[in-house]
């Protein structure tokens, strides 16, 4: 049992790798002793976490850059992964975005565009990486869902919430299909997490107070906040664990 949480020996995929919350799972990753793939589409932004993880960890992180709307893009990702290290053990979609509209006039293009990133990009991602687990008859998958993903809010984020509705039935769907390829798919719930795309509210001490007075265990979430629940799904420790969202969120869906 002391073993559980170790990573060693991992081969693991972090898509949106270079976003806030991306940047501390694939961090986490490698320092818990998986070698570490880092991807997004910007080559400059993966190379510097690739970096940072093998200067804290030891351990050896690559960037290789990918789209995950793009079915081409990542079977290349996949590819190449497989050609270097023979196996991929994990699968992180930390990749994400928020186009936010009053729903009586929400653009058909940016809902879409909501969908094409967070919805399809997230099957796209399981559906490639999923089938060498399936040949390699494990591995683990974790997606990025959101307590948005059972829970409505305001502020223009219908969008958003019906995106992540979709991820959290992605997730339970793929988890009983691919239950008998030793694959296990799981899912992260953060509440508020100050990104570099929610840095205004942390730099306003009125709003970011606002916030943190919605939460329970009355902060806001940090990256780092977030990487303990995908370490555990990820590890040995979460072996009989699938088709579940950890939703790590101070408290917030408790109520």
């Amino acid at each position: 049992m002391k073993d559980m949480f170790k990573l060693d020996g991992k081969i693991a995929i972090v898509t949106g790798g270079a976003g806030g919350i991306g940047e501390a799972l694939a961090l986490g990753l490698g320092i818990h002793g998986a070698t570490v793939v880092v991807s997004s589409r910007n080559q400059e932004a993966i190379d510097a976490v690739a970096r940072k993880i093998t200067d804290e960890s030891g351990n050896e992180a690559i960037a290789i850059t990918s789209d995950v709307t793009d079915e081409a893009s990542m079977q290349n990702l996949v590819d190449r992964v497989v050609e270097k290290y023979g196996r991929i053990d994990i699968l992180v979609n930390a990749m994400g975005m928020n186009i936010k509209h009053d729903a009586f006039d929400y653009p058909v293009e940016d809902w879409q565009k909501l969908f094409k990133v967070n919805v399809e990009g997230t099957m796209i991602a399981c559906k490639a990486v999923g089938r060498v687990m399936r040949d390699q008859k494990g591995g683990a998958i974790v997606n990025l869902s959101s307590v948005r993903g059972i829970r409505g809010y305001t502020g223009g984020n219908s969008g958003y919430c019906a995106t992540k509705g979709a991820v959290e039935l992605i997730t339970k769907a793929l988890a009983l299909e691919w239950a008998p390829h030793g694959i296990r798919v799981n899912a992260l719930g953060p509440a508020l997490v100050i990104t570099p795309g929610t840095k205004h509210i942390a730099e306003n001490p009125e709003l970011a107070a606002k916030y943190a007075a919605a939460i329970p265990l009355g902060r806001i979430g940090m990256p780092e906040d977030m990487a303990g629940a995908v370490i555990y799904l990820v590890s040995d420790a979460a072996g009989f664990v699938s088709g579940q969202t950890i939703y790590v969120d101070g408290g917030l869906t408790a109520a």
